[in-house]
């Protein structure tokens, strides 16, 4: 098979490129901007045309470790060396071994814990589940209004956000319910978000057929709002009480974006279940299921697994990533990253009536428009110009949230601090922008 010399010659420009992506991919394959990535080092991206920006996407959460870590691509290629795949249910290998060993010593939780591997944050959702339902006997899951749990079938199902993730793939698989997820800012109390967790109880299924409770301890797609530690207490004490599984799912707050390695190491009490994913392998996919040892063993041999899941090269990565982690005290540095972006944030909100609201945790750190500051009247529009402002300017944001008007910060944990100065400025800059 010969390539067409027409591709191979023709102008590599990000134009040229996006129309060759409009013919042969479907439009529901969404693309934020219409740019393609040449090389990355660091936290900094060059495009085709050879145009910088400074990534403040992070691959949407993936590269807390940063575009190509020396530590991870020397890991990857040592292994590349020995074995790539056998399929781990067939022939094993040791390093699959090595980073159960060291996720399980670092999830909170004085029981006994196993883990196991895949692919997708999705699958390790879907898995989570299938495990609570196996250990309980029972169908019913409860999630939260706002959730992002991924876009398969139950993954999708799981979601509290109908578009652009459930819109049109529907009927979803049953037994699934919402509760709210508290959120101040929009009126939603702890206390508001259990009375609807009870209303549930109440008016749709009893607990007694729960299988488990899952909880993003910051919703990620949702608008980056922290789950109250208190909230997180409550509802371990509820799933305690009626044999329910509590699930963590930490696909994207993991691997030390929230300043600890895990967030909900930071609500006093621990889950049963723990879904990985994202920056856990430093843009290798892989994704991971952490647990009680009893629970995880309910499904029967065979019950779970996949051809790709837990591949040897992403298992490299993943321990390399663990070892910056510890080298360069990225959890330290996290927490730093964080404490300068909200005061960087909190300066623009002084003066641009526009954001109501600066949060985060660690260095999970988002704002929210509204126009003229007024909470009836999200800014989508002016979220998005501020985005296409910012690009403009050389820094790569990411919106996100109900209402499409928060900017999620998402830049690799070993971004300097000029680096992060920098892209502060050309927010503030893009934002005047963007008000004209």
């Amino acid at each position: 098979m010969h390539r067409d010399p027409q591709l191979s010659t023709a102008a590599k420009t990000n134009a040229a490129l996006m129309a060759r992506r409009r013919a042969a991919l479907p439009a529901g394959l969404g693309q934020t901007y219409e740019v393609f990535a040449d090389h990355a080092e660091g936290a900094e991206i060059w495009d085709v045309e050879g145009k910088r920006y400074i990534d403040f996407a992070g691959g949407i959460a993936v590269l807390n470790t940063g575009h190509r870590h020396p530590k991870i691509v020397e890991a990857v290629k040592a292994q590349l060396d020995k074995v790539h795949h056998t399929c781990f249910q067939v022939l094993a290998y040791e390093p699959y071994v090595e980073l159960a060993e060291r996720l399980i010593a670092k999830a909170p939780g004085d029981f006994a814990k196993k883990a196991f591997f895949l692919s997708t944050g999705a699958e390790a959702v879907e898995n989570a589940i299938k495990i609570a339902r196996a250990a309980t006997r029972r169908q019913a899951v409860i999630a939260f209004g706002g959730g992002f749990h991924g876009r398969t079938l139950l993954g999708m199902a799981l979601t509290g956000k109908v578009a652009p993730y459930k819109a049109g793939f529907g009927p979803f698989p049953a037994e699934i319910y919402h509760a709210e997820y508290p959120n101040a800012l929009h009126g939603v109390s702890v206390e508001d978000a259990l009375r609807s967790l009870q209303h549930i109880f109440k008016y749709d299924v009893e607990p007694e057929r729960v299988a488990a409770i899952i909880l993003e301890p910051v919703q990620g797609e949702g608008g980056f709002y922290v789950a109250p530690f208190e909230f997180a207490r409550a509802l371990r004490e509820i799933c305690d009480r009626h044999g329910i599984v509590f699930i963590a799912d930490e696909v994207q707050t993991g691997a030390g974006r929230t300043g600890t390695w895990l967030a909900c190491e930071q609500w006093g009490v621990a889950p049963d279940l723990i879904t990985m994913a994202k920056s856990m392998a430093g843009g290798f996919p892989i994704s991971a299921v952490i647990g009680k040892a009893d629970i995880m063993d309910a499904p029967l041999p065979g019950g779970l697994g996949g051809t790709y899941a837990g591949n040897p090269l992403a298992c490299a990565a993943a321990l390399a990533v663990l070892d910056v982690f510890e080298e360069e005290r990225l959890l330290e540095r996290s927490r730093a990253i964080g404490e300068r972006l909200r005061d960087g944030l909190t300066a623009l909100m002084r003066e641009h009536r526009e954001i109501l609201d600066v949060r985060g945790l660690g260095a999970m750190v988002a704002i929210e428009l509204f126009e003229d500051g007024d909470i009836n009247r999200p800014a989508a529009d002016l979220t998005k110009r501020l985005c296409a402002e910012a690009l403009k300017r050389g820094l790569v944001l990411l919106s996100c949230g109900l209402y499409a008007n928060v900017i999620r910060i998402l830049m690799p944990l070993t971004a300097s601090d000029a680096l992060l100065d920098e892209g502060l400025a050309i927010i503030g800059d893009a934002l005047r922008a963007a008000k004209g």
